[in-house]
């Protein structure tokens, strides 16, 4: 695993958890925030196994 892959995915957890958050509290807001959290945070992974995959092409 590389750094994008870990933060990554620590985006897209700390997004689920924010989403949630705001449903708990009624805010669209905070879930709306945390749904882009979440798409930031899958984009970003999906980045670090790009990398992966082109790191391990090259061996």
């Amino acid at each position: 695993m590389n750094k994008d892959q870990v933060k990554g995915v620590a985006k897209d957890i700390a997004g689920k958890v924010q989403e949630e958050a705001g449903k708990l509290v009624g805010s669209k807001d905070q879930q709306v925030k945390g749904l882009s959290k979440q798409i930031s945070g899958k984009a970003e992974k999906a980045l670090g196994d790009a990398k992966e995959v082109i790191k391990d092409a090259v061996k």
